[in-house]
């Protein structure tokens, strides 16, 4: 279901939807170093050995088929090139809408605490507590279907809304890319907007009490794991 928001509501978008590469120095830890002969920074140098490397591990597809397909994903077959130029091989992947995940804090009277919702998850066959999210619809960008699952499961808006990163969920088999946000400065909204069969109770969570439970029952779904571990990233990079 899209957002109906007001005309005159524009949420205030900080950080980028794109997580930075950090390049690291190989050999070595500290970028002073030069080498003999060139007096070039010896991180110069690693980081284009790396990057050689690197190229040395690609397999380039030469051709792909659709084999399945239903409402919610689709998968291929590709038969790519080894690295070497030595031999070919068939892999499968699935291709999915993109995903956005949103992290809403909000101030109580015990302290800072996340909307989170509760719901079954069928193919864990048990409960799951989470933060808000969900696929991606037609011609939405990053933020605004991250804004519009906030809404439609937990009845909240947000004024500001941070990016924190993009990831692949599982790069092994799947081809699409998750998007993490944080939302502050909460205003409540009158109700839920949920899809027909989307069942979804919410739950105030004190912050330490989900980073603490994170990777035990309810916290199970491993999207979550990493979205705290950016929101701590990100905490940890305004400290003084």
């Amino acid at each position: 279901m899209k957002s109906s928001l007001n005309a005159d509501f524009n949420p205030r978008l900080t950080g980028t939807a794109e997580s930075p590469f950090i390049q690291r120095s190989l050999g070595s830890s500290r970028t002073d170093e030069v080498c003999e002969d060139s007096g070039a920074p010896l991180q110069t140098a690693s980081i284009e050995k790396s990057s050689n490397r690197r190229s040395l591990l690609k397999w380039e597809e030469e051709s792909r088929r659709d084999v399945f397909q239903c409402r919610v994903f689709s998968i291929h077959e590709s038969v790519c090139r080894s690295p070497d130029n030595t031999d070919t091989g068939v892999f499968v992947a699935i291709d999915s809408a993109d995903w956005a995940i949103i992290l809403p804090v909000m101030e109580t009277e015990q302290g800072k605490a996340f909307v989170m919702v509760r719901q079954w998850r069928h193919g864990a066959q048990e409960m799951s507590l989470e933060f808000p999210g969900g696929v991606f619809e037609s011609g939405e960008t990053p933020t605004s279907a991250a804004l519009r699952e906030l809404e439609e499961e937990t009845a909240y808006t947000a004024r500001k809304i941070t990016s924190l990163g993009m990831m692949s969920p599982n790069p092994a088999i799947m081809s699409n890319h998750t998007y993490f946000f944080l939302a502050e400065e909460l205003e409540k909204l009158p109700a839920q907007r949920l899809d027909k069969d989307e069942y979804v109770d919410v739950e105030i969570v004190p912050i330490n009490e989900a980073l603490n439970n994170m990777g035990k029952p309810p916290y199970i779904h491993a999207l979550m794991g990493t979205a705290v571990a950016l929101y701590m990233q990100k905490a940890r990079e305004e400290r003084p």
